[in-house]
């Protein structure tokens, strides 16, 4: 049976829930771009815009473990409109904000609450659960590679948006945007009368949340994986955040940046489905290590070069194929340890590595930034952190490969 053939039963679930993330990462992925006209317009410096998106990411790793126990008791369709009417509230929020507490809640708060509720884990635990395992580790690629699309046409069209009209008027826009992400979860949320959960006894499914946590925890394996996704997100939101002001500040077209993040997103999908497809032969830890150190190389090679155009734009692919290949890999590695039934939950633990990266590298790449006055210091702690976390990461997988420890 094809891959095709294997989804094309549960495809209109899974078309619903690859467009909640296309929307949902997209316009999450677009906000570095406001910095600028943000700082400059209202009551808003450097470091309150990046504490903002620091605060989100905070946020949405904290809810993440909430979200999925909220997912296992009420089912995934509450949980993920709850996610989507906080999506639209943020980004109204957000185009009326006249100061830094609006700010906060807006593009903080209820941005990182939306993401929680209606982003990755969500759809990857909705597409695992329809699709049979012989195409899951290719399936979570697949959707994966659709929240690339979103960031590919969302960041430009933001850009645009902002540039013919105002900055204001250009988050309506992607609040208009985010209101599609309701119908979309709506449908997505069929998956709990579809693929109603059938627990096995060969993992956590059968067990508490607190045991399946405390069980999670005492795995090597999970523990490692969860510290080097630390470095994945601090890496990954420096650029998303910083990115923008830096071509900005270099004196490059503030286009270039949009563009830039735009190119990421369709390598995005490149990558998602590449490594979407390598997780089905190889093992899924070491390659999230593999990607780590390239990551690291490539910022390295960038960043000591003046930037132009066109180093510009082959950064951006380079990144864009190394940047969410890692989605369907975590996924697919927890499921393998611990099951279905609490994979949003345990994900989410994982995930608030990342997000705890993320906001050290939102906040902390614009405190050195107005400490120093330039993003060097920033970059030389990410690059030698990912090369660092991406190598212990292999070594670890080849000498120890992941393992269900828990049978009930």
């Amino acid at each position: 049976m094809t891959t095709l053939q294997a989804l094309r039963p549960v495809m209109p679930i899974l078309i619903s829930a690859s467009l909640m993330l296309t929307l949902s990462f997209g316009i999450r992925q677009s906000m570095g771009l406001y910095m600028p006209a943000v700082t400059s317009d209202i009551a808003v410096t450097i470091t309150d815009f990046t504490a903002a998106i620091a605060l989100q990411n905070l946020v949405w790793g904290f809810c993440q473990p909430v979200a999925g126990i909220a997912a296992d008791k009420w089912g995934f369709r509450p949980v993920m409109l709850f996610g989507a009417l906080c999506f639209v509230l943020g980004m109204i929020t957000f185009s009326a904000a006249n100061g830094v507490l609006m700010v906060l809640f807006g593009a903080g708060i209820c941005v990182g609450v939306g993401m929680a509720c209606a982003s990755f884990a969500m759809t990857l635990s909705v597409t695992s659960r329809l699709v049979p395992v012989s195409v899951r580790s290719t399936a979570l690629g697949i959707v994966s590679a659709a929240g690339s699309i979103g960031a590919m046409i969302t960041a430009p069209y933001a850009q645009y948006l902002e540039g013919a009209l105002d900055w204001r008027l250009s988050l309506i826009g992607l609040a208009i945007l985010s209101a599609f992400i309701v119908p979309a979860a709506w449908i997505a949320g069929r998956v709990d009368k579809e693929a109603p959960l059938e627990l096995s006894s060969d993992n956590s499914d059968k067990l508490p949340a607190g045991a399946a946590i405390k069980g999670a925890f005492k795995n090597p394996s999970f523990v490692v994986m969860t510290m080097a996704y630390f470095v994945c997100g601090m890496q990954l939101v420096f650029l998303t955040t910083h990115l923008p002001s830096y071509l900005q500040i270099c004196g490059m077209d503030p286009m270039l940046g949009a563009s830039a993040i735009g190119i990421i997103g369709g390598f995005n999908i490149l990558g998602s489905l590449f490594f979407g497809w390598a997780g089905s032969r190889w093992n899924k830890q070491a390659l999230l290590g593999i990607i780590y150190c390239c990551r690291s190389i490539v910022l390295a090679w960038y960043f000591i070069l003046p930037p132009t155009a066109s180093t510009t734009i082959l950064f951006a692919a380079l990144m864009g194929f190394l940047w969410l290949g890692v989605s369907p890999l975590v996924a697919g590695s927890v499921i393998e340890m611990f099951g279905l039934r609490w994979q949003a939950m345990l994900q989410g633990f994982a995930f608030f590595s990342h997000q705890f990266g993320s906001f050290l590298g939102a906040f902390g790449g614009g405190w050195l930034f107005d400490k120093f006055g330039s993003y060097d210091v920033a970059l030389q702690l990410g690059i030698g952190m990912g090369l660092t976390a991406g190598t212990i990461q292999i070594i670890f997988a080849l000498i120890r490969p992941p393992r269900s420890p828990i049978r009930t």
